[in-house]
């Protein structure tokens, strides 16, 4: 699932892919929100740490990826 990040005062986000269920990341993120830090790991293996007062916004994508082609 792809992940977008948006951090205060900065001009780029943050994408990562990772393996986590939507409602982990939702938990997370809540956690953060109250006053911790925002802690992910995506599908290679890196980490990415947020400040949870430095988070501007949190854009959760689909859980299954969409099929690309003509199969059935």
């Amino acid at each position: 699932m792809e992940i977008r990040i948006g951090v205060q005062n900065v001009s780029r986000e943050i994408a990562i892919d990772t393996d986590m269920s939507a409602d982990a990341v939702a938990a997370a993120v809540a956690a953060a929100a109250k006053g911790g830090t925002l802690d992910l790991t995506d599908a290679k293996g890196r980490r990415v740490v947020v400040p949870g007062a430095a988070l501007g916004y949190v854009d959760i994508g689909e859980e299954t990826k969409r099929r690309v082609g003509f199969g059935a």
